[in-house]
């Protein structure tokens, strides 16, 4: 066989379901090999929509996505998708193609360095010169990504040696188990956790990754420790439970702020600093922090940790809350029932546009709680993290570390490849929606059916909403928009447009139940931004 062969083998031995990417020149000969291959080779339109595919796949799977390119600018296409997924802790590993290793040490066609290139954004990048370290190459590249912290790997095919005789073969794939926790560490932990007056977890990402929700769960509410969640970590502890405080993230007043500053014992489990900057919650560096994570903790002036346990998430949570004394109530229960009050608010809301509130009310309304939604980066971002409810981790996938827009339409295609069986919405602005729709051609042609929910507000709303709360005007921050209803038309999907209040939450339903993709375009009521500033800049904490 050649070296192309044995590279989709090591892929299948590696458990490969999906490479979504765009065929090229430089590899042909493994776009070849993939025919005799039981692996499903997804044809996009753009590599960045592959990278975001293959992001949102390692999300919700835990296992390395992949995504494939040609050389020079099929692979710095990719660029922004593989930044995300390692920024995100999303596992990946991203293959491109390469020129000939003949003309690699000089000025030629289409030749970029691309091992050095996707160096800083992976956390690992190799380049194979020759078909016999294939094996090593490809199993290196799949443990990397899925070790602590997850993240993004790379690997450089040069054509020539793709097509080289090989009598390699892949190597036994082990997955290692956690370590446990030291006992020591434990122990100090859990003295720190009873002695406090008012203790309060931080749940990050970590915890999804871990699968370590359902001991999270059960440790906060046989302590009676609130937990604030990141972005990224929504759903770790269902929103109905007691001790669910919500996502924290949004601005430094927002209710959970307030819980941050009464908090003198801060636990964080899974927490990845590149969620949410220590010193947005943190500020006074005075608080007593546990960090609860498989990984040592980020050096971070603001995050200084008194005791860190290191080891298996679900192990440490067990072992630590046999040996705590359970707290008698919490004093942020009022924080917890002035967000719900918040949330409620709109919900019978006649306006229009349609306010974010009410969007999100009429959006968790018609969803199952084990639907997925995947939510692009803008203003409704902002919106989705804080009043979206959700009752199981990974149902609303957001992105928090490189935050990238345009993820939302080609992650929804990924995240209805994983679950067919549950509804998945692409929750993105116009400015979002625009920068990859081009996948809807990709999500027609796969007869994958996926809602496409825009907020139309013909401006990047995020960028405004900062710029009117900081300098009281804007700046370039509007354009025009085509029309979306004829727009999917255009590729054979359906269209719907928002045009009266009180329309939204059935034409979800009608779009839910088409047996292709929909796209709604619903205009949204963005002054709401600026009142929600001005509620937390005036927010006194309720508790």
């Amino acid at each position: 066989m050649n070296a192309a062969q044995l590279f989709v083998q090591c892929l299948e031995n590696e458990g490969v379901e999906f490479i979504f990417g765009i065929p090229g020149e430089e590899n042909l000969d493994l776009m070849d090999a993939l025919l005799d291959s039981k692996i499903r080779f997804i044809t996009t339109r753009h590599e960045q929509g592959a990278a975001f595919m293959a992001d949102v796949y390692g999300r919700l799977t835990g296992r390395a996505g992949v995504c494939l390119a040609t050389l020079g600018p099929g692979a710095t296409n990719l660029v922004t998708g593989v930044a995300d997924a390692n920024m995100d802790h999303a596992p990946v590993v991203a293959i491109a193609g390469q020129a000939a290793t003949n003309r690699l040490h000089k000025e030629s066609h289409q030749v970029l360095d691309l091992q050095n290139m996707f160096q800083p954004i992976s956390k690992y990048a190799s380049r194979i010169l020759s078909p016999g370290v294939i094996p090593e190459v490809v199993r290196k590249a799949f443990k990397v990504a899925q070790s602590e912290k997850t993240g993004a790997t790379f690997i450089e095919f040069p054509e020539d040696v793709a097509e080289l005789q090989t009598m390699g073969q892949p190597l036994p794939v082990n997955r290692p188990f956690p370590p446990e926790p030291a006992q020591e560490q434990v122990e100090r932990a859990a003295e720190l956790i009873s002695a406090a007056r008012h203790p309060l977890i931080l749940a990050g990402n970590g915890v999804v990754r871990a699968g370590a929700w359902k001991q999270l769960t059960e440790f906060a509410e046989q302590l009676n420790i609130p937990v604030a969640n990141t972005f990224m970590a929504k759903g770790v502890v269902p929103f109905h439970s007691r001790i669910s405080m919500g996502s924290a993230g949004l601005q430094a007043n927002d209710y959970i702020s307030s819980g941050f500053s009464r908090a003198d014992v801060i636990v964080c489990v899974g927490y990845d600093l590149v969620e949410y900057h220590p010193y947005l919650w943190h500020p006074t560096r005075d608080r007593t922090i546990i960090h609860i994570d498989r990984t040592q903790a980020e050096v971070d002036e603001h995050y200084n940790v008194a005791v860190g346990v290191l080891g298996d998430l679900k192990h440490s949570l067990t072992r630590i809350a046999k040996l705590v004394t359970p707290h008698q109530g919490h004093v942020m229960r009022p924080l917890r029932k002035a967000l719900i009050e918040d949330m409620d608010r709109h919900r019978d809301d006649e306006g229009f546009p349609v306010k974010p509130q009410k969007i999100i009310w009429d959006l968790r309304t018609v969803l199952d709680l084990e639907d997925i939604v995947i939510c692009d980066v803008g203003a409704h971002k902002m919106w989705m993290a804080r009043m979206f409810r959700c009752e199981f981790p990974n149902t609303c996938i957001i992105s928090n570390g490189f935050a990238s827009m345009g993820i939302a339409v080609p992650g929804a295609i990924a995240a209805k490849l994983v679950a067919p069986d549950r509804a998945v919405v692409a929750v993105t602005g116009d400015a979002g929606f625009l920068m990859n729709s081009q996948e809807i051609e990709t999500a027609m042609r796969l007869q994958v059916p996926v809602v496409i929910l825009i907020w139309n507000d013909n401006g990047y709303g995020l960028i405004e909403w900062k710029q009117m709360n900081q300098f009281g005007r804007t700046s370039n921050v509007k354009f025009g928009n085509p029309d979306f209803v004829k727009y999917a038309e255009s590729f054979g999907a359906t269209g719907y447009r928002v045009d009266a209040p009180g329309r939204l939450q059935d034409i979800l339903k009608t779009a839910l139940a088409q047996p292709t993709l929909t796209i709604i375009d619903c205009p949204v009521d963005y002054s709401e931004n600026l009142k929600l500033t001005e509620q937390l800049g005036k927010l006194v904490c309720p508790i």
